[in-house]
């Protein structure tokens, strides 16, 4: 989906900041430059402001980051099928393309307390998915549980294996080696998994797919049984 144009200077009628055009530029922001990159800072000089000001539309960063999120979240368009399982799926991967579009979003969606207007938005249009499907209620229900953080276009890892706390390759051929003999299994795993997923450890397009797939089967076997 194509950008809309870097807001990041907008102004209301009367050449004040908007929210929406300071949330627009902090995007831009944290594409460019990750999560820790974004401080309010550096986001007052791409908006030629000062940085204190944009406190009168945010209280702090992290309602900066739920807003931001919000507004990802918002770019995911709900797939129209007859059949239930194509809709949902092509839903979620719509909205794992979002995530990719924009990484840090998974982090700071994880981190939320609660979820965001646009999140509740979406979550109803999954289970009216479910429910035209033929869903009953407490399936649907049991879904949303089963599907997780899935739902919106991204798994959660067991273990933080995220780049930063990552062993180096020798240190992980050590580690291999030492578990060959007590662990056989885990070393035969650790030598052979990737850990470069496009949204964390073991996160990438085809682990998503295929748990994705392996769900959505057990759902309709689910679906049809009852």
């Amino acid at each position: 989906m194509p950008r809309r144009p870097d807001r990041a200077l907008e102004r209301s009628e009367r050449g004040k900041l908007t929210l929406e055009g300071i949330v627009e530029a902090a995007i831009v922001l944290a594409d460019a430059e990750g999560i820790d990159g974004l401080s309010m800072r550096k986001l007052g000089t791409r908006l030629s402001v000062d940085p204190m000001s944009i406190y009168h539309h945010l209280r702090d960063k992290d309602a900066l980051l739920a807003a931001m999120a919000d507004r990802v979240v918002t770019t995911i368009g709900v797939q129209q099928d007859d059949d239930w399982a194509t809709a949902l799926r092509g839903t979620i991967l719509g909205a794992r393309a979002a995530m990719l579009r924009h990484p840090w979003t998974a982090a700071v969606i994880e981190r939320l307390e609660q979820p965001t207007p646009a999140i509740l938005v979406y979550l109803d249009a999954v289970l009216d998915i479910l429910r035209r499907g033929g869903f009953s209620l407490a399936l649907a229900h049991h879904s949303l549980h089963v599907l997780g953080s899935r739902i919106l276009g991204f798994s959660e890892d067991l273990f933080d294996d995220s780049p930063d706390v990552r062993p180096d390759e020798a240190t992980r051929a050590a580690q291999v080696a030492a578990w060959s003999g007590p662990l056989p299994r885990l070393a035969e795993l650790a030598g052979a998994a990737s850990h470069d997923g496009g949204l964390g450890g073991c996160d990438d397009d085809a682990e998503f797919a295929f748990a994705l797939d392996l769900l959505l089967e057990g759902l309709e076997r689910r679906r049809t049984s009852v």
